[in-house]
């Protein structure tokens, strides 16, 4: 039973029943307003990962009686969000993902926000160290967690009147990075059955030689040798030396990502999905048309430009000759502000070419994707239609507007909701007239390798549009880079 924002054991049976649900590891008492009725800080492991299960995976759940409540006799559908920040930073209680709004609006369906361990008490890699043996899923705990809750979920939502069978895994950046992931994790596809991905694809994900650089980087500025070692130091202590090495919001910083480790991860995403790892899972997923703007606009242009150059000159260092000289190209065909070319380089390393690729690596392997390209531009300086700045228009929250400078139209905020809504409804993003905000139909196509439709999504022009037609990627010059992944 939640009080006072925290959870409190029930140890005189006064409460409201009708708020009470049983699930597998006890009975869990919500509390109710605007009629949402909300459930808060439920464990869904059955010990916190802390002191020496710092860097284990995670405890499942201790049982309690196993006697679930009933099941409701009709079952929504439920979507359960993963939120971004770099894999860094971020967390459930960000006002941006306070569902009530949304749900108000969309009482059909019921929404679950999971934690999970982030930086380097999520992804570190230890098994390279003298006694790290023992910490052999340390580079992906975060992704383990994340599993975990949807264990939890599967086995307990039909309590709260959700279709376990019906499960929408939806998340932004670093989450929807987890979102395209996770279907790579054996054994994860019983828990969701479609993946909404909003500015987030497997390019986010580090080799095991660059997991082991950042550790040992980490290790020096410690003191530490082994794992011993760090396990002797609070967790406050490694953020205080970890924050500020992170940068802005970590893609700017030490850059940390889940790991293709071979074991949970593939050694190559792109593979695995073109081979069909995901072919049974049903796809929304997009790109912000200016991604990078918002980290430009973040940290100023004499900031960025010192951050670009010397990102700039480590990736082209990776690259072949020819490869070299077309990135170079691509960067002289970009007129503007002096910041201009390497955000635009970077909107396309990072997000905009990955998340094309993923279409189209699910598409060929004979998979539903419903691709979408976000050209709302903001009003803050810098930003335009830049990374995150749609958040306030799914979660429905216009008075926040850190990212977007202004409240945008109503109808074609309700409507890229109800698209969102109807995708995790039924695996189609379309929406009848009779179900349009705007009483107009929205024909959504899925992405095909011919013509490679998307849902351009524009203010007041919803359309939709081939990729030939918007440019969204230079086929020639930037695709090939998503060979390189993110970091």
């Amino acid at each position: 039973m939640e009080q006072n924002g925290k959870n409190q054991k029930i140890t005189d049976g006064n409460y409201d029943q009708s708020l009470a649900v049983k699930c597998i590891n006890g009975t869990f008492v919500g509390k109710k307003a605007d009629n949402i009725i909300s459930y808060k800080g439920i464990p869904f492991v059955g010990q916190q990962p802390v002191g020496n299960l710092r860097w284990k995976a995670p405890v499942d759940v201790t049982p309690d009686d196993w006697k679930a409540d009933k099941e409701a006799a009709k079952k929504k559908p439920v979507i359960v969000w993963i939120f971004g920040g770099g894999f860094d930073v971020g967390g459930t209680t960000d006002p941006m993902y306070d569902c009530t709004n949304l749900l108000n609006e969309n009482p059909d369906v019921i929404v679950v926000t999971i934690s999970y361990r982030i930086n380097v008490f999520g992804f570190f890699h230890l098994s390279h160290l003298s006694d790290g043996k023992d910490y052999p899923d340390a580079q992906n705990l975060g992704l383990l967690d994340q599993i975990k809750a949807l264990k939890w979920v599967h086995e307990n939502i039909a309590a709260f009147g959700g279709d376990p069978d019906n499960v929408t895994i939806w998340g932004e950046s670093a989450g929807a990075a987890s979102c395209t992931l996770l279907p790579l994790i054996k054994g994860s596809h019983q828990y969701f059955k479609r993946v909404i991905a909003q500015s987030g694809a497997p390019a986010q994900t580090r080799s095991t030689e660059q997991a082991i650089a950042r550790t040992n980087n980490l290790m020096e500025k410690l003191g530490c040798k082994t794992v011993a070692d760090l396990l002797k130091i609070s967790a406050e202590d490694i953020m205080n030396v970890w924050a500020p090495l992170l940068g802005l919001y970590n893609v700017l910083g030490v850059r940390t990502f889940p790991e293709r480790d071979g074991i949970y991860l593939p050694l190559d995403p792109w593979e695995a999905y073109a081979n069909g790892a995901a072919k049974d899972i049903e796809f929304l997923q997009g790109c912000d048309k200016d991604e990078m703007n918002t980290f430009m606009g973040a940290i100023g242009e004499e900031a960025w430009n010192a951050w670009a150059e010397g990102r700039t000159a480590e990736k082209l260092a990776q690259l072949t000759d020819k490869e070299q000289a077309l990135v170079k190209s691509y960067l002289n065909d970009i007129q503007g502000e002096s910041y201009e070319p390497t955000v635009n380089l970077f909107s396309q390393l990072m997000f905009v070419a990955p998340q094309i690729r993923l279409s189209d690596e699910q598409t060929k392997a004979g998979g539903k994707s419903y691709t979408y390209y976000y050209r709302v531009e903001s009003s803050q300086p810098y930003i335009k239609a830049g990374h995150a700045s749609e958040l306030p228009v799914v979660f429905a929250h216009p008075e926040i507007t850190e990212f977007t400078g202004r409240a945008y139209d109503e109808t074609f905020s309700k409507t890229m909701r109800k698209m969102w809504v109807q995708f995790a409804k039924t695996g189609n993003p379309s929406l009848s007239a009779a179900e349009s905000p705007d009483g107009k139909a929205k024909e959504w196509p899925l992405y095909d390798m011919k013509d490679r439709q998307v849902m351009v999504l524009d203010e007041f022009d919803i359309h939709t549009a081939k990729e030939s037609e918007l440019k969204i990627v230079d086929w020639e010059r930037t695709y090939f880079l998503t060979n390189y992944y993110m970091p």
